[in-house]
């Protein structure tokens, strides 16, 4: 409240300083060399396509449980989504194998220019295996992002510490895509209220958004947000400690349930950007026997492709079966302790 409170009364509420200050900041954590500070993930997404020097008629490989927002940022530009299934029920990322079906299944005359790399409720996919298809990517962080200091949290033990002679998970290293996006929107791993930073981590990607730096005010990150964005960089890991705490106490009553949970990629760490269940039995049961405990539970993918139904089901059937099936609990760090152990009960009674 003191940095956005300080923007206001300085009357810098408009793309300005601040905003500087943020990217700065922020290069310290992503180790970028050359970002931009937007007011949304949809334009940082617009404009990382323009960079890409797409044509109309292009074809973009999405995940079907991607935001809802990149269907309406690719149609806008006149591109065709090239929607691609999760991995499996228990890794809701897109895989190699899952790419290149989309790609067999490409509507005659669509080629594919792009892959949309997005990290599904914070799990980080294996980017490194789709480099061999020669396929630029923009990298979707927004939910993945885990400072080094907090990398050694996740995998399915909620948070534990690997044992002692253990090879710790790496952190997140600077993202593999040509450019990346990092969204601070109200669901994003970090928050400013709205807004988005898309960087490049390579020179060459750099000087390429560079030539797209020379944007009208209303395109940039105003400083009332960027104020609050730079809170949250330098707050992370405090946040990420008390995520790691909760998310272990509801892993812990997750195994009086029936329901699954998902499980990162061996080697790579998770921030505990959400605790997530596949439903065994049915959402709407769920809901309701939670809201009767007055704890709110919602769909995980409700604002996806799959979701909306944006995403063909016939081709993308984990991605609309996961859409059905799975919850997200409460989990943010200004939960109190007697919060966490009122859903970790709710958790372990679930229908």
């Amino acid at each position: 409240m003191d940095a956005v409170l300080t923007a206001m009364v300085e009357d810098r509420v408009g793309p300005g300083e601040y905003s500087r200050v943020l990217l700065q900041t922020a290069k310290e954590h992503l180790r970028f060399d050359f970002a931009l500070a937007l007011r949304s993930p949809a334009t940082a997404l617009c404009i990382a396509l323009k960079a890409m020097g797409l044509a109309d008629g292009d074809g973009v490989l999405v995940s079907a449980l991607a935001p809802l927002y990149c269907a309406q940022a690719l149609a806008d530009m006149r591109l065709v989504p090239l929607c691609c299934d999760a991995a499996s029920l228990s890794f809701p990322c897109m895989s190699l194998e899952t790419v290149e079906k989309a790609i067999a299944a490409r509507p005659e005359g669509v080629q594919p220019r792009c892959i949309l790399l997005h990290h599904t409720l914070g799990f980080m996919p294996d980017a490194a295996s789709l480099a061999p298809l020669g396929i630029p990517i923009i990298e979707d962080v927004s939910q993945s992002y885990c400072p080094p200091a907090a990398a050694g949290s996740g995998g399915e033990g909620g948070g534990e510490k690997p044992e002692k002679g253990a090879e710790a998970p790496k952190p997140m290293e600077a993202a593999r895509g040509n450019f990346s996006i990092l969204g601070l929107e109200e669901r994003d791993m970090l928050t400013s209220g709205g807004g988005a930073i898309l960087f490049a981590a390579a020179r060459r990607d750099g000087s390429v958004l560079r030539g797209h730096s020379g944007l009208a005010p209303e395109y940039c990150l105003p400083d009332i947000n960027a104020a609050l964005a730079s809170v949250q960089f330098r707050e992370t890991e405090r946040n990420m400690g008390r995520r790691r705490e909760i998310a272990a106490a509801y892993a812990h009553a997750s195994l009086r349930s029936k329901h699954r949970r998902f499980a990162p990629l061996d080697g790579l760490p998770y921030n505990d950007y959400a605790f997530a269940l596949v439903l065994e039995s049915s959402m709407k049961d769920v809901a309701a026997f939670a809201r009767k405990k007055e704890i709110a539970v919602e769909s995980a993918f409700a604002r996806t492709l799959a979701g909306s139904g944006a995403a063909d089901a016939a081709h993308c059937p984990a991605a609309y079966s996961l859409s059905l099936r799975t919850a997200l609990f409460p989990l943010y760090p200004r939960l109190r302790s007697a919060e966490t152990e009122r859903v970790s009960r709710l958790i372990a009674a679930l229908p």
